[in-house]
This record gives structure tokens, C-alpha cells and sequence, in this order.
């Protein structure tokens, strides 16, 4: 739980600093052209802690503290006295790899940038569905929806507004990092696919 508590209290102490100080953003929010042309790799992990407004770094933070806690313990479950450290691999790694995508799409338009940590949270809201793929989640806080088909629905629907570009949510982050989220625990231990299919065959 520290680990988590920690990196929450950061992400907020960061996100409130840069809220007064836009140089901050300039310096450390995701910008392709700035990362592949001028090598500003800090950027892949520094825009994670920075939110373009209060809700959005509240949202990020209270989806990564309820679903953080139970991956924690599904790490530990699964890695004994590892879990917090497993946590903190899955949310820096997620970080960078929910980037991805959009650093080679991107890597030559100069405006484009991003901030936040969303991709992370997903890469945390779908390990959790991982391990347990028929709890309830809380759509809009109150309607409940199994966790296996929120996240289909999720991934379809960050596919689709993905590819219409209509607002300026990074959809393409929110999408790999589900996927990466998903497949993180399995590329420590494959042999977790079987527990996966193992949640599911009494609901198929």
C-alpha cells in the first residue's frame, strides 16, 4: 500500500506545482517531436505526472488508488513480498509502453502533446480485471457491469474514438495501455493464463 500512497502523493504534489507553472508542462509534457528529434526521453515517463486540470487528476487518481490496491494484492497473491514492486514495474512500464503508439505516430508534428497518466491507469484497471474477471466494476459510479465486459466495451470504444479524433482525450494511450495492463502479469509468469481461464470457464 505505501508504494501506491507514494506515487499518488506524487503525481498530486507534481500536478498541483505545474498547475501554476506552465513551464513545467512545456518542459515535461509528452511531445513526440521533442522526444524522437531532440532525445528528451524524460518525457515518456514526466508527463504521467503532470494532469491538465483538477478532474482529470482526481479521476486518474481515485480509478489508480480503488484498483491499485487490489492489484497489490493480487501481486503479492501471485509474487509473494513482491507485490508492491510488481505494481510499480507495472505503472512506469505501462507508462512508456502506452506511449508508444503515439510517439511514432506523432513524431514529426511539433504541436501534438499529452498529459496525464491515463494510460498507466488503465494498464492497473485492466490487471485487475486479469485476476478477477467477473467483479463488478461501477460504470459512471453507479451502474454495475462485469469486469471482463467493461473491458471489452472499453477497448472497443477506445479503438473507434481513437480513430475519429474528435476531441482531445488520448484515446490510443487509453487503449494500449489496457492491452499491456492485461498482458503485463503473463509476461512474468505465462502459466497465469490458465487462472485466467480458469475465472472464466464457470461463467462460459
Amino acid at each position: 500500500m505505501n508504494a501506491l500512497v507514494i506515487l499518488i502523493g506524487a503525481i498530486v504534489i507534481v500536478s498541483a506545482t505545474a498547475f501554476s507553472q506552465p513551464q513545467i508542462f512545456d518542459k515535461y509534457k509528452f511531445n513526440a517531436y521533442q522526444i524522437v528529434h531532440r532525445k528528451e526521453y524524460i518525457r515518456l515517463l514526466s508527463h504521467g505526472f503532470l494532469h491538465g486540470s483538477w478532474t482529470h487528476l482526481l479521476v486518474n487518481m481515485f480509478v489508480l488508488y480503488s484498483f491499485g490496491r487490489a492489484v497489490i494484492y493480487y501481486f503479492d497473491s501471485v509474487f509473494p513480498g513482491r507485490g508492491q514492486l510488481m505494481f510499480l514495474l507495472l505503472f512506469f512500464s505501462s507508462l512508456i509502453f502506452s506511449s508508444l503508439y503515439s510517439l511514432f505516430k506523432e513524431k514529426d508534428n511539433v504541436y501534438y502533446s499529452a498529459v496525464g497518466a491515463s494510460g498507466a491507469v488503465s494498464a492497473v484497471l485492466f490487471t485487475s480485471i486479469f485476476f478477477a474477471p467477473y467483479n463488478l466494476l461501477y460504470l459512471f459510479a453507479v451502474i454495475p457491469i462485469p469486469g471482463i465486459v467493461f473491458g471489452v466495451a472499453y477497448l472497443i470504444y477506445t479503438k473507434i474514438m481513437a480513430k475519429k479524433n474528435i476531441d482531445n482525450i488520448g484515446h490510443d494511450a487509453h487503449f494500449w495501455g489496457a492491452v499491456f495492463g492485461f498482458v503485463f502479469p503473463l509476461i512474468y509468469k505465462p502459466s497465469l493464463f490458465m487462472h485466467f481461464i480458469s475465472e472464466l470457464l464457470p461463467f462460459i
